[in-house]
């Protein structure tokens, strides 16, 4: 196996890592907003809160290591000043994501000694403790949101790049320029309807979420167009 088709499926692996290991932990996310209260909930299922954190971490790193790995391929195809720019860039938004994600895997983390502490007090029915834990779970919303929009954004660069290059067929990097707007509306839509997975989100995802496990399997099982490859032109060392 080449060095480029070993890239390919690790890269393959990776999109589909960063995609399942989230909605992995989507159902504990959601009992956090049950009825018995945030904190309640939190502490009855410390567990599945920290296995949440655990993928969140997990998708944290692997979004960040998509891009280092597809970088070298990148940077190779392409043949403008632009394109190298837009190349670096695109390394530069997924370290961006992960590293916002990471703030908010830090801040659903917070959940867990709150609620201990809140347990001990003997849960109160008014005190800071609900008002700590209403502010953040806004917070956490909003960030991961905010961390969707810049992958949105990264991924507008990235397939404009392997249309350009022809790395992975064109219908698919298509495919992904049109999902690129929707999933920024999906994620900033949390602004208006204060619900991170409303329905309009859920729908507004779908496309790139099967957008990226399309291109995920392609990776692994296809590997890069192995024409545009050799018609890269080669990089200088200067």
């Amino acid at each position: 196996m080449s060095d480029d088709r070993k890239v390919a499926v690790w890269v393959g692996v990776l999109y589909i890592v960063a995609t399942v290991a989230p909605v992995s932990g989507l159902s504990a996310w959601g009992t956090l907003t049950d009825g018995a209260g945030i904190l309640t909930n939190a502490n009855a299922n410390e567990g599945q809160m920290i296995l949440t954190l655990i993928l969140n971490l997990t998708m944290a790193v692997a979004v960040a290591g998509v891009a280092f790995m597809l970088y070298p391929i990148l940077r190779r195809v392409a043949d403008t000043a632009v394109k190298k720019g837009l190349a670096l860039w695109y390394v530069g938004t997924r370290a961006t994501e992960g590293a916002v994600f990471v703030i908010a895997v830090a801040t659903t983390a917070a959940f867990i000694p709150l609620s201990r502490e809140f347990i001990a007090a003997g849960s109160p029915d008014a005190s800071h403790f609900q008002t700590t834990a209403e502010v953040l779970l806004e917070s956490a919303d909003v960030t991961y949101a905010l961390g969707q929009t810049v992958f949105a954004i990264g991924a507008t660069m990235l397939y404009y790049l392997l249309w350009q290059s022809r790395l992975i067929p064109q219908w698919m990097s298509l495919w992904g320029l049109v999902a690129s707007p929707l999933f920024v509306v999906a994620s900033l839509s949390l602004l208006w309807t204060g619900d991170p997975n409303s329905t309009l989100s859920t729908v507004l995802y779908v496309p790139m979420g099967i957008q990226e496990m399309v291109m995920a399997l392609w990776l692994v099982f296809k590997g890069f167009n192995s024409a545009a490859l050799k018609e890269a032109r080669t990089p200088s060392l200067a």
